[in-house]
């Protein structure tokens, strides 16, 4: 196993399983004690991992507990650059092998199900529609609700996406997505623009004042 992939998985340990110890981290990986203190030195070096101080631990020499280590942000941000190198790997694995849309609609169902639960069924739409951001929000995705030309349609915009690389490489998580609103709000809705397709906000349009004629 290369040098790069083993200091991967220690500062993927440190970052999930800190404060954590050398030893620990040699016996938890299977890596000697010297080759854990290498990558320690280099993660260290590099600013991506910090010693741990306990609160009120000032005591030095012999009675000292030993070192354990944190990732930094900077840690955590590079471990995130290296998760979505490896999704975007398995997207394109996924497409070559025929499984990228099976995978693609399970996930979207999943979305379905969780917005289905929060988002309420006998509500007036600009509420249902409220209930939508509001979970999409919780789930990362930066949304407001823009009220379109004429008050016809509600306009709902994404202005970060958690999973924009590999939509990027996957246009298929967004036509999911967009069904899966749909589905929700039990109307058509209709994407104009997307992050990863290069516009600067996903956004997507919402029909109300039909929605409330066929209440009324």
């Amino acid at each position: 196993m290369g040098n790069d992939t083993t200091r991967d998985r220690v500062l993927g340990l440190i970052a999930s399983a800190g404060p954590i110890t050398a030893s620990t981290l040699a016996v938890e990986l299977g890596v000697t004690p010297a080759g854990v203190r290498r990558h320690l030195g280099a993660l260290s070096d590099s600013g991506l991992i910090e010693e741990h101080e306990p609160p009120g631990q000032h005591v030095r020499g012999r009675g000292r507990p030993a070192k354990s280590y944190v990732a930094t942000t900077e840690g955590q941000q590079s471990l995130a650059t290296a998760y979505t190198s490896v999704a975007v790997d398995a997207m394109t694995f996924m497409r070559e092998h025929g499984q990228l849309e099976e995978f693609v609609e399970a996930k979207s169902l999943e979305l379905e199900h969780a917005l289905a639960a929060v988002v309420p069924a006998d509500a007036p739409m600009s509420e249902r529609v409220a209930a939508l951001s509001s979970a999409l929000a919780d789930r990362g995705f930066a949304t407001s609700v823009r009220p379109g030309p004429g008050g016809y349609t509600v306009q709902l915009c994404q202005g970060h996406c958690p999973i924009q690389s590999i939509a990027e490489e996957a246009p298929e998580w967004c036509e999911a997505e967009t069904r899966a609103f749909s589905r929700v709000l039990d109307v058509h809705v209709q994407r104009l623009s997307t992050l990863a397709g290069g516009a600067h906000v996903c956004t997507t349009t919402i029909p109300v004042a039909s929605a409330a004629a066929k209440e009324g």
